[in-house]
């Protein structure tokens, strides 16, 4: 003889009742005020075909015509169907804020930065009138600012140090004594990059994130073969 299982549901407590009673109160509660604002909206769009279907009926019908004043209840309509226990809709205010615009404000952005000014005159030839022919005087002047773009180039620098001896030393075959010119130090010793070729890798590098694979195409544009060495810093 086989023996079945008994399956119980666990009895829910007297918490989760109340819980599930209150979600029940809830949602009924939304259905409520869905209804009852399904209907006051139905009784506004009938109100308002029954005023157009009048407004017709006035304009295009016989002037002799009048009204039935049983239709005039009908403007009453809303009044009678609305609730005016219902809350009111809440209103959203939505606010924005407009930059202003500052005066001087091209002039602070572009203060740090050099200035190159090109000038364009006439000639004293042509600084002549052409209505009396008589001599023309500069009045005002208009200015024009752009931004120009100086792409960066790579220049060879030979430092070529002089090395000085005694010749007359030499004839007398004395000790000669030999005097090299100062010369500044190179940056890394046997390396072709220079003080501002390596800040400038070094920048972009550590400050702008360019991998230095990507350095290397820069130069290579520039007109820097490399071969051995992907960067002249070793």
């Amino acid at each position: 003889m086989k023996k079945t299982a008994n399956s119980t549901t666990p009895t829910p407590t007297i918490e989760e009742l109340l819980q599930r009673l209150e979600m029940l109160e809830k949602q009924n509660a939304e259905l409520e005020a869905k209804l009852k604002k399904q209907s006051a909206l139905e009784a506004k769009l009938k109100w308002t075909e029954e005023q157009l279907r009048l407004l017709q009926k006035n304009r295009f019908g016989f002037s002799s015509e009048k009204t039935n004043p049983d239709q005039l209840e009908l403007f009453n309509e809303v009044e009678n169907e609305a609730n005016p226990d219902l809350p009111e809709p809440t209103l959203e205010s939505i606010t924005y804020q407009r930059r202003r615009k500052v005066r001087g404000q091209r002039e602070l952005m572009l203060e740090n930065l050099p200035v190159e000014t090109i000038e364009y005159r006439l000639s004293p030839e042509e600084q002549v009138c052409s209505c009396c022919g008589g001599n023309l005087h500069e009045m005002s002047t208009q200015v024009r600012q752009e931004l120009k773009y100086i792409p960066a180039e790579l220049k060879v620098v030979k430092h070529v140090q002089s090395i000085y001896s005694c010749r007359h030393c030499e004839r007398e075959e004395i000790e000669t004594p030999v005097v090299t010119a100062p010369m500044p130090k190179p940056v890394h010793s046997g390396s072709l990059a220079s003080p501002s070729l390596m800040a400038h890798i070094m920048n972009q590098k550590y400050v702008d994130g360019t991998p230095l694979y990507r350095q290397e195409k820069q130069f290579s544009r520039l007109g820097y073969r490399y071969h051995a060495k992907p960067l002249p810093i070793g």
